[in-house]
């Protein structure tokens, strides 16, 4: 398939462009990966960092972007997902099982979302985040995981919905507000 979108303006990492009569939003970089992490303790993993579009703090599934580091445009899913899951929550997985590949936003990007759930986790650091990023990591026990974010919405935060897309993958879906 030829891409016929004409760039209407070109940043550092985002393009606006035009196809067929729609405007949407392209990345350098479309592909993100999203991990569910549940430790051995039965703990979720969420991260939470600013986001400037948004102005304020997020909370999140821990994610990054596939082959955005120098000389490495080519990165495989999987790798990249092992290197976000441990930079960010400082956590190592055995185990990464692909659960689905999705647009982040249809109408608007052309960012596609590529789910891992990880397991067999080993903590082998703080995380936190690389030099350019300010992360808190969150353990939030399963049975205390949807109470807690509910409470969290109700203050006023900014929860990814992402993370009801995990909870539903980890068999707790209940009816958010």
């Amino acid at each position: 398939m030829v891409d016929t979108a004409e760039t209407l303006h070109s940043g550092r990492y985002l393009r606006l462009c035009e196809r067929s009569g729609w405007e949407f939003a392209t990345r350098v970089h479309p592909t993100v990966v999203v991990l569910i992490a549940w430790t051995e303790a039965d703990e979720l993993l969420l991260v939470e960092q600013y986001r400037e579009p948004v102005r304020q703090r997020c909370l999140e599934l821990p994610a990054g972007l596939v082959g955005d580091r120098p000389g490495e445009a080519d990165e495989p899913e999987r790798e990249a997902a092992a290197r976000e899951l441990e930079e960010e929550t400082g956590y190592r997985a055995g185990r990464l099982e692909l659960l689905m590949r999705c647009p982040t936003s249809a109408g608007m990007t052309d960012e596609c979302a590529v789910f891992f759930r990880a397991s067999g986790l080993e903590r082998v650091s703080d995380g936190g985040g690389d030099a350019s990023e300010d992360i808190t990591v969150h353990r939030i026990p399963r049975a205390e995981v949807h109470d807690w974010l509910l409470d969290r919405v109700e203050a006023g935060a900014a929860v990814d919905p992402k993370i009801w897309f995990a909870l539903y993958w980890s068999g707790l879906a209940q009816p958010s507000p």
